[in-house]
């Protein structure tokens, strides 16, 4: 059958390119429970961050910066679709496509917040871990809008004590 691997290089490249989307999807978790730890575990030491006009300088120092600016969101979520990785070696290149959506309370009315961007990534691993080395965030567009909320029940945290974490740490799998 054409396109299934069935060599040592294929099953690698397909355990590279799964390693690189978990952490894409493990960036989104980190924003959205403001996890600072989880966050640094996806950049290499050096890693430079680019999200133009909003941030340049350190992938930790993002990290940094932006769960501070979360914690003055009332709310947020990020989705990631569209990852395209090319692979060299222990080096990679991404695009992702990723959906931010923050909610703030501003003058006593709500409003969201809601950008649309591309995470071009360059990645390298370095001792048996992929990481980040460079982030360009391009953002293609956004709005903020007064919104009215359908309901008020959020069982979701965010923080540790999100009940994602007791169900992916039963298992190991909470960072």
């Amino acid at each position: 059958m054409s396109g299934t691997p069935t060599g040592a290089g294929e099953l690698r490249a397909l355990a590279d390119r799964q390693a690189i989307t978990d952490l894409i999807y493990r960036y989104c978790r980190s924003m959205d429970r403001i996890d600072a730890e989880l966050g640094y575990s996806l950049w290499h030491d050096g890693a430079v961050v680019d999200y133009g006009g909003i941030y340049r300088g350190s992938g930790r120092g993002f990290i940094d910066f932006v769960c501070e600016q979360h914690r003055r969101a009332l709310s947020h979520s990020h989705q990631i679709s569209n990852v395209l990785i090319e692979l060299d070696g222990d080096r990679a290149a991404s695009e992702s496509y990723v959906t931010a959506t923050l909610r703030m309370s501003n003058a006593g009315k709500l409003q969201q917040v809601t950008v649309w961007a591309r995470y071009i990534d360059r990645w390298s691993c370095r001792e048996g871990r992929w990481g980040i080395d460079e982030r360009v965030a391009i953002i293609d567009f956004d709005e903020i809008r007064e919104v009215v909320p359908l309901s008020d029940t959020r069982l979701g945290r965010r923080d540790a004590s999100d009940p994602s974490y007791a169900v992916l740490s039963a298992k190991g799998l909470g960072r």
